[in-house]
């Protein structure tokens, strides 16, 4: 298509205004550009001038200094990619750059950080490289306040991920989860999508995602979304029913609530409960992945590890294009709803033996009624709900914070006469 925006000039004076014009306003351009071309406009002369290389000496690229911007570095998350590489991140608080967002930039690998020597509490300067991708450019050392130590690379590994070990093979510039490969990451981080713990899909257990993993047909997560029937026939753990009853399971799954959504990722330390502390706070799915650092934690009950897994989720390369991916094939987060119920307001924590139901049964009751279901007693708890067999100490300490103490009659009495 035509450039609405190019112009002819008859001088080299004007080609150059031209440039300086469109510095600023490009910003105002519905698409971003980080240059332009200059080019004579005379096929002969074009012709004639020649080519050097590949390069036409008629045309040049003229490319505009990047954009630039200062933050503080917050903290500096390390996210695992699908191959088990550890990928270091700085986190700043949301700086304006070539007309987007910018809170988080790749520092890449334990080098790329020795090389700035940039420490968690620098200033540095952020630009986007071809304006898009962030980066830091330097740390301001001149604003760094005294006794900040350098960022121990295999101490933070050791920190943020104290059940794996780590190894960083000779010649390589990335350090790897020790014993585990690509496709263990993808076989593990399907099945538990599919897992009860996850969005519960009906005949994808471990046997069929190795079959679907190790056959080539799902690469991602997000393949799942894209099997077809006739791929599934040509394996040989499927027939026609089968094939009919996986495809049905998965289809039921496109439209999962935001917070089974989240806790099915498999984000580090993100399970059901924090999942739905997520969804109560940001309301959508889009909300949670550009959540910044303070947004997270003022949500009482996740702390900085919580808050350093989400942000390294989100701010994976990675992870964003299999979500983007996904969507494409037709997954649709529900956005969160407040139940409205009898409970209300309400938190409660359960504990011992209930009659007739599980525990977890009970949490959902409680939660289809509008009340909140807490694993521990705190301040923040109004009941705590008993069954059999349970110890003084919890009560005694249920007492001491002001929690009150019902039993599971008591409780089905409650949601009655309220």
């Amino acid at each position: 298509s035509r450039n609405l925006e190019a112009k002819k000039v008859d001088s080299l004076k004007k080609a150059i205004e031209f440039i300086e014009n469109w510095s600023e306003s490009r910003k105002n351009l519905n698409f971003n550009t980080d240059g332009l071309v200059v080019k004579i406009n005379d096929r002969r002369d074009f012709a004639d001038l020649g080519i050097v290389g590949k390069q036409p000496r008629a045309a040049i690229a003229f490319k505009y200094s990047p954009e630039e911007a200062t933050a503080i570095v917050e903290d500096i998350v390390i996210s695992i990619g699908r191959t088990g590489a550890a990928t270091p991140v700085a986190v700043f608080e949301p700086v304006q750059l070539a007309g987007t967002t910018v809170k988080h930039a790749s520092l890449h690998n334990a080098d790329e950080i020795s090389r700035l020597d940039v420490r968690i509490g620098d200033t540095v300067v952020v630009y986007k490289a071809g304006d898009i991708i962030p980066k830091i450019d330097r740390v301001l050392t001149e604003l760094r306040k005294e006794n900040l130590p350098k960022f121990d690379f295999e101490k933070e590994l050791s920190k943020q991920f104290p059940d794996m070990e780590f190894e960083r093979p000779a010649g390589e510039v990335l350090y790897r989860v020790k014993g585990l490969n690509s496709g263990v990451i993808l076989k593990k981080t399907v099945a538990f999508y599919a897992s009860k713990s996850g969005l519960d899909i009906e005949n994808l257990g471990e046997k069929n995602v190795d079959l679907l993993v190790d056959s080539g047909l799902v690469s991602d997560l997000a393949d799942i979304y894209n099997l077809k029937k006739s791929d599934l026939l040509k394996l040989e753990r499927f027939a026609e029913l089968s094939a009919e009853n996986l495809l049905g399971a998965i289809e039921k799954s496109k439209n999962p609530e935001l917070s089974d959504f989240l806790a099915a990722l498999g984000i580090r330390h993100i399970g059901g409960e924090t999942a739905k502390l997520l969804a109560e706070k940001f309301s959508t799915f889009e909300n949670v992945s550009e959540a910044s650092f303070e947004d997270l934690l003022e949500i009482d009950g996740i702390g900085k590890k919580v808050a350093e897994s989400v942000l390294a989720y989100f701010s994976n390369e990675e992870n964003l294009a299999m979500l983007e991916k996904m969507f494409g094939f037709g997954v649709k987060v529900r956005n969160f709803e407040k139940i409205s119920g009898k409970l209300n307001g309400k938190s409660f924590v359960i504990t011992g033996t209930l009659a007739g139901i599980s525990r977890e049964e009970m949490a959902k009751k409680i939660e289809n009624l509008g009340g909140k279901f807490q694993k521990t007693v705190s301040k923040a708890t109004d009941f705590l709900l008993i069954g059999e067999k349970v110890g003084a100490s919890k009560i005694a300490k249920a007492e001491k914070l002001g929690v009150k103490v019902i039993s599971q009659a008591e409780f089905e009495e409650m949601i009655d006469e309220n």
